[in-house]
């Protein structure tokens, strides 16, 4: 027997034990292929300044001398929360938009690491929401998409009810019209669901939430 057949990518139907290794060898594949992209999709290639550290972070107590030139950004895609080095000669401002990804960037150095909420500085934590409200405002449809395909999480609780003051009543006021037609826009949600008058602050709202309480069971925006 070719005993490269328990491992190859072809299908084999010789001995039962064989036949099994094989077939575990093959679940096992999809499903680190699975987690590699997953993981890919929780990269960020781009995120926004919140605070801008030209002498390293206030709590460093090394010399000025010593230390390097921070950024507390936030992703545009998951709204994960990063502290990043700054190349020399670069002031970035508070909303500007940054590259992180890989290859080349212009104005990070290196990413430092990953912070909570609690992590923050003060002026960070107070910019948060604005530079929030901005990637919502500049990523409109695909913050609309979320309330065209929302789906239920059980049998009795919807995505849709994730949304701080949606209730039942809203929940399915917002699906019997997005069977009609899908919304295009915040205003076309706010226009056709009664009680629904600003769409854009729940999900401000729901992703602050997130970003403030990780550990949180279901999600809509972060990981």
């Amino acid at each position: 027997m070719d005993v490269d057949k328990a491992t190859s990518t072809q299908d084999y139907s010789g001995r039962p034990e064989t036949r099994y290794r094989y077939e575990k060898d093959r679940r096992f594949e999809r499903r680190f292929e699975r987690r590699r992209e997953i993981d890919k999709s929780k990269l960020e290639d781009y995120a926004y300044v919140i605070d801008f550290m030209p002498y390293g972070h206030p709590d460093d107590k090394r010399p000025i001398h010593k230390r390097e030139p921070l950024a507390q950004v936030v992703g545009e895609k998951n709204f994960t929360l990063l502290e990043v080095s700054i190349k020399k000669g670069e002031n970035p401002l508070v909303m500007d938009r940054l590259f992180i990804g890989k290859g080349e960037r212009d104005v990070v150095f290196k990413i430092k690491k990953r912070l909570r909420y609690e992590d923050l500085t003060p002026a960070a934590k107070s910019e948060l929401p604005y530079v929030l409200e901005h990637i919502i405002k500049e990523n409109e449809d695909r913050f609309v998409e979320v309330f065209n395909k929302a789906e239920p999480i059980t049998t009795k609780f919807h995505q849709l009810e994730l949304f701080p003051g949606v209730g039942k009543k809203t929940m399915w006021a917002i699906i019997d019209e997005r069977k009609k037609k899908p919304f295009t826009s915040f205003k076309d949600l706010a226009d056709r669901v009664k009680g629904l008058q600003h769409p854009e602050k729940l999900v401000l709202n729901r992703i602050l939430y997130e970003i403030k309480n990780p550990g949180t069971k279901y999600k809509l925006f972060t990981y």
